[in-house]
């Protein structure tokens, strides 16, 4: 499927504006054609070449892609490098904005796809590392019906964000299907970590996957200046756990979840 690029410019309570890059699917001959929309939330680097690879690959899959950037209370749209003075502005700036400022971004983001003629109304999220944690947060948006959360950072220790953040106390409160995805070597989201979200997860009764890969470490999807991390196989694993949770969820029309308990039948 071939795919349009633009952006828009939002304004934003928080500060600045914040320059939403969207991904659009297009086929020839069906200019009515309508899409779900997938809010992409990028690492602590904004919308770098890696996250637009990324959101072309979804979106050549029919989907709308909206990959907003995260740091225009402090910075340009444009994206930080992958070496040391990125790394240090990116994480400086994380744990600066405000958590309500990160979910007013997510709002937004969903409200533009929304507002979109050619969207259908279904709206997934997904994110990497930071990203992966705003994927989780915009779960909590009833809008959104599914999430696939790469390696999230900061939701097992509530440091997201000035003052920290809410989300795992929170995560009660999501109606949408997740995908949880963590690297068994990720350093980022120890062991400990990553137990205590599956735990809180199963307590609060969310519909959830969860995948960890015996020998990733953090930002294994991650193509470019990966220190030696990137991972094509099982980005490619990953990549068909979101099509399959997008396909079923955001494609058709399931209707509202009746919240009864399936019984499973104790059979070989």
């Amino acid at each position: 499927m071939l795919i349009t690029e633009s952006h828009h410019d939002v304004p934003t309570k928080a500060g600045g504006d914040m320059r939403i890059f969207t991904f659009h699917p297009t086929i020839p001959n069906y200019k009515k054609a309508k899409f779900p929309g997938v809010v992409l939330f990028s690492e602590i680097y904004q919308v770098t070449g890696p996250v637009a690879r990324f959101a072309r690959q979804i979106a050549s899959h029919g989907y709308i892609v909206a990959a907003p950037s995260s740091y225009h209370e402090f910075t340009s749209h444009e994206p930080l490098a992958y070496d040391v003075p990125g790394t240090d502005a990116g994480n400086k700036w994380k744990v600066e904005k405000e958590v309500s400022a990160y979910d007013e971004d997510a709002s937004l983001s969903v409200s533009h796809l929304l507002s979109l003629p050619t969207c259908n109304g279904r709206i997934g999220a997904t994110g990497m590392c930071l990203g992966g944690h705003l994927a989780f947060r915009c779960a909590l948006d009833n809008r959104v019906s599914a999430a696939v959360c790469y390696f999230a950072t900061d939701i097992h220790s509530g440091t997201l964000g000035k003052g920290g953040d809410d989300s795992l106390k929170r995560c009660g409160e999501i109606k949408a299907e997740l995908v949880m995805i963590h690297g068994k070597l990720d350093n980022h989201v120890p062991a400990e970590g990553r137990d205590l979200i599956r735990k809180r997860l199963h307590e609060e009764g969310v519909i959830f996957s969860w995948y960890e890969p015996a020998w990733a470490q953090h930002a294994f999807i991650r193509d470019e200046l990966s220190k030696g991390r990137y991972d094509a196989a099982l980005s490619g694993v990953c990549f068909e756990m979101l099509k399959e949770l997008f396909n079923r969820t955001l494609r058709s029309d399931l209707g509202p979840r009746d919240g009864e308990d399936l019984e499973v039948e104790d059979v070989c």
